[in-house]
């Protein structure tokens, strides 16, 4: 074990990847307001089927060996005393600090309260206003506003469901066009009604939305799907405004260190590092950080490492599925290309388990 103390806060993807890394070699405190690791990844689905409702959760306790986890929230930064302030008032003093604190998505693939309980209930409150609802409404064409759109088809077949979507194509961010033209093809064999170029606002009365150029949806329960917030406000509120960009990610140097700060790191979805707000990227950014983390604590004066720098991941497979049988499955090639496969190879990499056996084994557990 190093002499070095590493806060860790925010306990999602790469914060847990990160802390994991670093446990047999530096005292790892790893900080979240949750008491339970949130799998964002199968949160669609348990949002949607009962009988995925307390998969996302899956505890902490065995995810450090030497290291310790804090159920807390983390106000502030104090860059002077080299400390961590909760809003408990617990100070936790650190060598090494990282922002992990990830972004907040729309529901249903979000977290309500701190407790599993507090976020079963919000699971469940989702299950049943789906499974009453006569008319719904998904904004959002990405791959979250597909896959949330055919997990609702599945669940409910009798129900209306319309996806309205800002592009001219379905995924057109991927900039796949026949991945899109995919997704497009399943939603429409399945009854979903698509809206192209529709841009959504809500109406003026209850339970109505409005397009752009006009025309009013009336619809009973609606789920917006159109991209993330970094959680940076604490760090706004707590005097460090200028760690942030105009859209609030952290602003980090080639390696992932906040800017002017050799001891202040930032992974994950909370920086600029890359445009591609992904897991893959999220894991390989706590990887590199690791790394530079252990060269910081280990190397001083004339035998100092050489930190290690990011590259911005623009390319990656990307999976999208339509339910737990079926997909599309992006996969980069040489030459820029991008190969496209369907449902079969996105049942086995993703569809049907959604990546829990995988992160159960991250957190210590079994795949079961």
């Amino acid at each position: 074990m190093s002499d070095g103390d590493v806060v860790v806060i925010g306990g999602g993807y790469a914060g847990v990847r990160l802390a994991k890394r670093l446990d047999p070699t530096a005292r790892v405190t790893l900080v979240d307001r949750k008491e339970v690791f949130f799998h964002r990844i199968s949160s669609l689905r348990a949002g949607v089927r009962r009988e995925w409702t307390v998969t996302p959760f899956i505890p902490y306790d065995r995810l450090l060996r030497h290291g310790r986890v804090v159920v807390g929230k983390a106000v502030t930064i104090d860059t002077a005393e080299r400390r961590v302030l909760l809003a408990d008032g617990t100070r936790l003093p650190y060598d090494v600090v990282v922002i992990a604190t990830g972004a907040d998505y729309p529901a249903p693939a979000r977290f309500g309260g701190t407790t599993t309980e507090e976020a079963v209930k919000t699971f469940n409150e989702h299950q049943q206003k789906i499974a009453f609802a006569e008319h719904i409404l998904v904004v959002g064409g990405g791959p979250s506003g597909v896959e949330l759109s055919a997990e609702i088809r599945l669940a409910r077949p009798d129900v209306r469901v319309t996806l309205a979507h800002s592009g001219p194509a379905l995924l057109s961010n991927t900039g796949s066009e026949r991945a899109g033209r995919r997704a497009l093809a399943w939603l429409e064999a399945h009854d979903v009604e698509i809206r192209l170029n529709s841009f959504m606002s809500p109406g003026n009365d209850f339970g109505t939305y409005r397009e752009a150029h006009g025309d009013v949806i009336s619809a009973d329960l609606s789920f917006w799907a159109t991209g993330t917030t970094p959680n940076t406000l604490w760090l706004r509120l707590a005097g460090h405004g200028d760690w942030l960009n105009p859209s609030g990610h952290v602003k980090v140097d080639r390696a992932l260190r906040a800017e002017g700060h050799l001891d202040v790191f930032a992974v994950g979805d909370v920086n600029d590092a890359s445009e591609l707000k992904i897991t893959p990227a999220a894991l390989a950014q706590a990887d590199l950080a690791a790394w530079n983390i252990r060269a910081h604590l280990n190397s001083s004066g004339r035998h100092r490492k050489e930190p290690r720098f990011y590259r911005p991941i623009h390319r990656t497979p990307l999976i999208v599925p339509f339910g737990p049988a079926d997909g599309v499955t992006m996969l980069p090639v040489p030459g820029g290309e991008t190969a496209v496969l369907g449902g079969r190879t996105t049942t086995l990499a993703k569809a049907k388990t959604l990546m829990t056996p995988y992160m159960r084994r991250q957190l210590g557990y079994t795949a079961a």
